[in-house]
């Protein structure tokens, strides 16, 4: 007979040992067909201190709809059960196993020579100098860690294309005066975490500076996830709206400037022949002034010559020579033709002033007088175009500006030129004109003159020598009148040829500008179309919301839901202090543990 403790001991491994039975003879029993609805990867890679390649592992996840017998796909060195002791059958890529309803996970072991979608590279300089990763724990200076992620050739370029990674560091307190550029500074308890974002199908350096004490590293983490966020675009209409609403206001700004062309150049064309004609009165006064001491010394020899025929005649006519006389009348005649002259000189600077004054006048009222305000200024400078010909119209506008303030000023002096040439005109074709007909009278009265008529014509010489003594004091005082308007008016000539030259170099900017408005108009005006595609290039490269996941240990599986990388260097570490280790107890099995039950 059994004793009472064999009896027990086989009590206890009935008991024990009993649910497995049950269990296997379920699975007989249970259909061979399993049903898989999704499938997670999880994919764990190490890498060394400098971002070598090191193992790679994946955790499997799967959904069990139908239990039964479930047909994987891999190509794993080994296969580990992560559910329960069920034992997984390896061939080539196949994996097969039973699992009851619910989620089945698994560890598959990649084999030898697997890669990942991005190659990772560390470097660490110290003080400026490179330092290989074995050296640096417990060194301390002015750190730089540099991480550079790029695409792996050999690897499926579905990952690289479509995962976003993100790369971070946790740093410890002895890290000091952190600098990151494009990275996220955390504070995750007494240590600091940079966090920096790389978008898919992006290769990236990036870098990490701070001063460190006694240097440990925990390594850097590498999370890579598909980019399935998807992108907002309903804010995009109003930046096409914007930007539509920029390119009419540089169509209007381009027509403007035309605008300012033609008049800029109806304005220099007025300027020029303002100063031609300017040129040709400035002659013409400088002239009439200079031949005003001879006029002025011939009338004086026409009173002196009245004079002597008065007094001759006042005296006995009978030994009276007349041929003198006979000349006088042509003389008078001479001199009222050149003052004809010079009036029709007059005349014609009269008209070429006019019609210069009248298109220099238009034009410069043309000139558009609203002020262009700081702001507005600077909202143009904002708007991206070429800051060159910004200056170039910026200039051309307070050039503009200029000349029309200046002509403001100077308005009046322009206008009273042709009122004064018309005087002046008047005054000489009267002088001429009163000459002409003393000449007439004279040659009139010698001809029908006798020895008889002298008595009369000595009073008529008497009159006309009285007479001509007033002529010749109105003509003195019109010469001087004409030396101080040449004088003047050489001072008004020299400031029409600056102003000429002014809305030379101004007609000659504001063609450059013209130019630049044109050419900026030329690039902008589709500038809402390239924006939106722009825009649309942007979505379609970062939007990844329709991307359907594959599996990254085989093609073959199906119903994949996700993959998702874990990738981790190595922790630089320094040596712990080696301490004799007491030798650990030997563990008891289970039946020595069930024997000490007893």
């Amino acid at each position: 007979m059994m004793s009472k403790r064999k009896i027990l001991y086989v009590a206890l491994a009935g008991m024990i040992f009993f649910p497995s039975f049950l269990s296997i003879a379920e699975g007989v029993k249970a259909e061979t067909n399993g049903h898989v609805t999704t499938k997670d990867e999880v994919i764990y890679a190490t890498l060394k201190a400098n971002g070598d390649l090191g193992s790679i592992y994946v955790v499997n996840t799967l959904e069990i709809a139908q239990a039964g017998e479930i047909l994987d796909y891999g190509t794993y060195s080994s296969v580990k059960n992560l559910t329960d002791i069920a034992e997984l059958q390896q061939e080539d890529e196949n994996v097969r196993f039973d699992a009851h309803e619910g989620k089945f996970y698994y560890q598959g072991n990649m084999v030898e020579g697997t890669v990942l979608p991005w190659d990772v590279k560390v470097t660490f300089l110290l003080d400026g100098h490179k330092v290989e990763p074995a050296n640096m724990a417990g060194e301390s200076g002015q750190l730089e860690i540099n991480i550079e992620t790029s695409e792996n050739k050999n690897a499926d370029s579905v990952f690289f294309e479509n995962y976003l990674l993100q790369v971070s560091l946790m740093l410890p307190s002895t890290y000091e005066n952190l600098e990151a550029d494009g990275g996220m500074l955390a504070n995750a308890g007494k240590n600091k975490q940079i966090t920096f974002t790389v978008m898919p199908g992006h290769e990236e350096k990036l870098s990490v500076k701070a001063e460190v004490k006694d240097f440990e590293f925990q390594g850097v983490e590498i999370a890579a996830v598909p980019s399935t966020l998807p992108i907002d675009t309903s804010g995009t209409e109003n930046m096409t709206e914007d930007m539509g609403q920029l390119s009419d206001a540089i169509r209007q700004l381009n027509e403007g400037v035309t605008d300012l062309q033609d008049g800029v150049a109806q304005l220099n064309n007025g300027a020029s022949s303002l100063r031609d004609g300017s040129a040709q009165y400035n002659n013409g006064i400088n002239k009439l002034s200079g031949s005003s001491p001879e006029i002025v010394n011939a009338s004086s020899s026409i009173q002196d010559a009245l004079k002597k025929i008065n007094a001759g005649l006042s005296g006995d006519t009978a030994d009276i020579d007349l041929s003198s006389l006979s000349k006088l009348p042509s003389g008078l005649l001479q001199l009222a033709e050149g003052l004809t002259e010079a009036a029709n000189g007059l005349s014609s600077l009269q008209k070429n002033y006019s019609l210069a004054y009248g298109a220099l006048d238009g034009a410069i009222k043309e000139i558009p007088a609203n002020q262009l305000s700081e702001k507005e200024i600077a909202a143009l400078y904002q708007s991206g175009a070429d800051s060159e010909s910004l200056d170039k119209l910026v200039a051309s506008y307070a050039a503009a500006q200029k000349v029309k303030g200046t002509y403001a000023n100077v308005e009046q002096a322009f206008a009273a030129v042709e009122p004064s040439l018309q005087q002046v005109d008047g005054a000489v074709r009267e002088m001429s004109g009163a000459l002409t007909s003393i000449a007439n009278d004279i040659s009139a009265s010698l001809k029908e003159t006798d020895l008889s008529g002298l008595s009369e014509l000595q009073k008529g010489i008497e009159a006309l020598s009285s007479n001509y003594h007033a002529f010749h004091s109105g003509l003195v005082s019109y010469t001087g009148g004409v030396s101080e308007l040449s004088s003047s008016y050489a001072q008004l000539h020299s400031g029409i040829a600056q102003l000429t030259d002014g809305t030379s170099e101004l007609n000659n900017g504001v063609g450059e500008l013209q130019d630049g408005t044109e050419e900026l108009y030329e690039e902008t005006k589709d500038l809402p179309k390239q924006m939106q595609a722009e825009i649309n290039k942007m979505i379609q490269e970062y939007d990844k919301s329709d991307f359907k996941p594959v599996s990254f240990v085989s093609p073959k599986n199906e119903n994949v839901s996700s993959v998702q990388f874990v990738i981790k260097t190595e922790s630089i570490k320094k040596p712990e202090k080696q301490t004799k280790q007491a030798e650990p107890e030997k563990k008891k099995g289970f039946w020595e543990l069930l024997k000490a039950l007893f």
